[in-house]
């Protein structure tokens, strides 16, 4: 994953709560919990964030990022519209998360493909 205000990229943490008949966990639109499922992107620069603000404001102006801590209102959107899992829509690689910062986070690599078979 990775956050628009981010510095550095993220993994999407899913638990195994979401019982599916695959090996691995899968993750649908309410894996959004800060921390837990969407870990920090390192530093965040959105002068949304409160941190960034007063820090930028002490440094004169200077934007000066600060530790990410991402905060997150609302599910993943859209979600897919054929797939549930724990009866909520599937996450898919058009999914996006907003941050209450201002930042937009979006899968970069959904580490599954299909493969067609010619």
């Amino acid at each position: 994953m990775q956050c628009s205000f981010g510095a550095a990229p993220s993994t999407l943490v899913v638990l195994p709560a979401n019982k599916v008949l695959t090996g691995t966990p899968d993750a649908n639109i309410m894996d959004n919990k800060p921390i837990v499922n969407i870990p920090p992107f390192g530093v965040c620069s959105s002068l949304a964030n409160p941190a960034v603000a007063s820090a930028t404001a002490a440094a004169m102006g200077a934007l000066t990022p600060m530790p990410c801590v991402p905060v997150i209102p609302a599910p993943w959107a859209p979600g897919s519209p054929t797939v549930l899992i724990a009866n909520m829509p599937a996450l898919n690689n058009s999914s996006k998360l907003m941050c209450a910062w201002a930042g937009v986070i979006q899968i970069v690599n959904p580490g599954q493909v299909t493969v067609e078979v010619p």
